[in-house]
């Protein structure tokens, strides 16, 4: 697996679990979904992204967006 599609999981792994607590838990959680979709819009335009910085320091070899 490349760091982009582990960028890509680990966003749709957090946005889902955001919804699931924000339904069962509290509807703030909608705010780190907001969050990440953000996040997610910004690395698309300026190339930066600190989960793909995180994730290349765990050793997984890169993709050719990061």
């Amino acid at each position: 697996m490349t760091i982009d599609r582990a960028v890509m999981a680990v966003a749709g792994s957090f946005i889902l679990i955001s919804l699931l607590l924000a339904h069962f838990h509290s509807v703030n959680w909608l705010w780190f979904t907001a969050f990440v979709g953000a996040n997610l819009l910004q690395s698309a335009f300026t190339g930066f992204c600190p989960m793909a910085m995180f994730l290349k320091k765990l050793g997984i070899k890169p993709g050719s967006a990061f």
